[in-house]
């Protein structure tokens, strides 16, 4: 990690406000992310209710919701986090109208199809690789995790995705640590995440049950459960549910199983549209 590379970024001059945080959920798998002086846009998805989406080998998807805010209303962003190459993760709305220059942190199969597309700030990661990103007095670094968007031969012919910490650090300490898991199962190497990076503070799930040719692709709501358990973090929002009509586990189900599994109080759910506020830990 020492021999990260680092983007750095221009500061507005304004004081950094290491105390709190917060979440706003557009929908799907889309949140921007406010901490620290950065503005973090997470799988930028901004298509409409009855739009469909292409997944590949023939396979569509029509979306169900609306997103909460509409592209052009973003607020300035500084970086955004795409898990994967899929329409639904980065939709044709996006391709077309995102600004080229914002910087991309992504697999490197998704970078590759990019940098095609001319986008020129793509920032691809290998599994464990770093990224460090500087603003003013303030560093992300943001780590590529381990994950499988499927099993066996499905999950090979599916495109190559990554979950992300994002660890936001002063000169002095490291204040906050998020999860986000991309379109993963859970899977064998699952475990190394919470033992190379313990002491997560926020995870954002990526649930639906999405199916194609009726196989599990993402999370249900007894992997979502599973997947708590190992990461153990302080808490846990899911994301990623009943957008389109391809996931077929309901977050429902999903509220269920938390409830059996005695972690209501790890487990904040947000509606599109909705802000989650947080406060980092206090430093010694």
């Amino acid at each position: 990690m020492d021999s990260a590379r680092e983007l750095v970024l221009p500061t507005d001059g304004e004081s950094t406000d290491f105390e709190t945080g917060s979440l706003f959920f557009i929908g799907n798998a889309t949140v921007i992310l406010r901490y620290a002086g950065f503005t973090i846009l997470t799988d930028p998805n901004f298509l409409h209710q009855g739009e469909h989406v292409h997944l590949g080998y023939g396979v569509r998807s029509a979306r169900r919701t609306n997103p909460a805010l509409e592209l052009e209303n973003l607020p300035p962003i500084d970086a955004i986090v795409l898990s994967h190459m899929h329409e639904d993760h980065f939709d044709r709305v996006v391709e077309q109208k995102l600004d080229r220059e914002l910087p991309i942190v992504t697999t490197r199969h998704a970078a590759a199809k990019l940098r095609k597309k001319g986008f020129k700030a793509v920032q691809a990661l290998h599994t464990w690789e770093t990224l460090n990103i500087v603003k003013g007095d303030a560093r992300l670094r943001i780590s590529a995790m381990p994950g499988i968007h499927g099993p066996g031969i499905l999950g090979a012919l599916l495109p190559p995705m990554m979950g992300s910490i994002l660890d936001f650090e002063t000169s002095r300490a490291n204040r906050f640590r998020l999860y986000i898991s991309g379109d993963t199962l859970v899977h064998k190497d699952f475990p190394q995440i919470p033992q190379r990076y313990p002491d997560i503070d926020l995870a954002l799930i990526h649930l639906g049950g999405t199916r194609v040719y009726g196989i599990l692709v993402t999370m249900d709501a007894k992997q979502g459960v599973k997947a708590i358990q190992i990461l153990a973090p302080h808490t846990a929002i899911p994301i990623h549910f009943n957008d389109y009509t391809v996931m077929k586990s309901p977050i429902e189900d999903f509220m269920q199983a938390v409830v059996a599994a005695g972690l209501e109080d790890r487990v904040r759910y947000l509606k599109h549209g909705d802000t989650y506020t947080f406060e980092a830990p206090t430093t010694v």
